[in-house]
């Protein structure tokens, strides 16, 4: 049995299916799932573009503002039982225009273990209007609350339309990157996912930066973004989002490399995108976890029935021709293994 739900997202109209509960009916007719399983969205509420880091057996996850938050975050010992802890950086740099709604996609990590390093998006005051630019904020703990460094952005691409989208990558050597994406598409102009070096500590960069790849498919629109970079098998893979986040049309892809540096290649189509019958509709803002068996897992974000952006958790599985996402969303999956890797 099924019920079909209605979703209107920049003028489209998507159905979403969901299965009607066959174990343990429920009254509202959703599913029970058995023991052992669960059912997406694991966070049920606007979360997007949302970032996992596990400290110890816990994870926290992050995201972009909402309801008046700069950048929230939650926190879950099995990647799918979520406990909101509301506001991870109630401030802004110095740099930042005041108004609220500016403020996305962080990024968080440790290179110490004592020191937690948030990346973050912020729209740069420059008295005209402002562009996206990536700052930097630090917490004694996970949660917070991080304290923004005021001095200036740590990308700041304003010829280029601005940056956005950080996330950190630590290579086989201990060697740490920082990537992005340019915000070409603010000023009608080419985005590229670039990489840099970091510093030890993760407060400066090192050397240049190396755009990695572009929208060259036609699936991608005029724009790719959040990129996620991950090493498996000794191959580069960049998970990445593109086209337009705001409907049905936003989708993961991905690109692979035998050298960090590139060249990446990318298949023709995209990894996971809108499906009526696996229950995700604009899927995007993707992040990487392994469980404590090895297995990977991908959260992700993907439009609800209430036009807000809930938190997926997918597992990921590598075939020889690349990852994929072969599981049914809005049926019962089996839980991660508690802790991690």
């Amino acid at each position: 049995m099924w019920k079909v739900r209605f979703l209107a997202l920049a003028g489209l109209l998507v159905f979403i299916t969901a299965p009607v509960s066959v174990h343990g009916q429920s009254p509202t007719g959703e599913v029970t799932p058995e023991p052992g399983t669960f059912m997406n969205p694991v966070l049920d509420r606007d979360f997007p573009d949302p970032d996992v880091l596990q400290v110890g057996d816990v994870y926290y996850a992050y995201a972009t503002n909402a309801l008046g938050m700069n950048v929230q975050v939650a926190r879950s010992t099995d990647l799918v039982t979520w406990e909101f802890l509301y506001e991870a950086m109630p401030g802004r740099p110095a740099w930042s225009v005041p108004s609220f709604g500016y403020v996305w996609a962080p990024e968080v990590t440790t290179f110490d273990g004592e020191t937690f390093l948030m990346y973050f998006v912020a729209r740069f005051d420059d008295g005209a209007g402002g562009r996206q630019c990536l700052g930097m904020a630090t917490s004694p703990v996970p949660e917070g609350p991080f304290t923004p460094l005021d001095e200036a952005p740590i990308v700041c691409q304003l010829e280029q339309g601005g940056s956005i989208d950080p996330s950190v990558f630590v290579d086989v050597d201990g060697a740490p990157y920082l990537l992005w994406k340019n915000d070409g598409n603010a000023i009608g102009e080419p985005t590229w996912v670039y990489i840099q070096p970091l510093s030890a500590d993760g407060l400066t960069l090192e050397g240049q930066p190396t755009a990695l790849i572009t929208a060259d498919q036609p699936w991608e629109g005029t724009l790719v973004e959040a990129p996620i970079l991950w090493l498996h098998d000794g191959q580069y893979v960049l998970f990445y989002s593109a086209n337009a986040y705001g409907d049905a049309r936003y989708a993961v892809g991905y690109a692979r490399s035998d050298s960090l540096l590139g060249p990446y290649e990318k298949p023709e189509a995209p990894m996971l995108e809108t499906s009526i019958p696996n229950g995700i509709v604009g899927p995007g803002g993707q992040d990487v976890v392994t469980d404590a068996e090895g297995a990977d897992w991908l959260l992700l974000h993907g439009w609800g029935p209430n036009n807000y952006r809930r938190l997926y958790l997918a597992p990921l599985e590598w075939m020889d021709d690349g990852p994929v996402v072969s599981a049914r969303l809005n049926a019962p999956l089996p839980v991660p293994a508690v802790g991690g890797a």
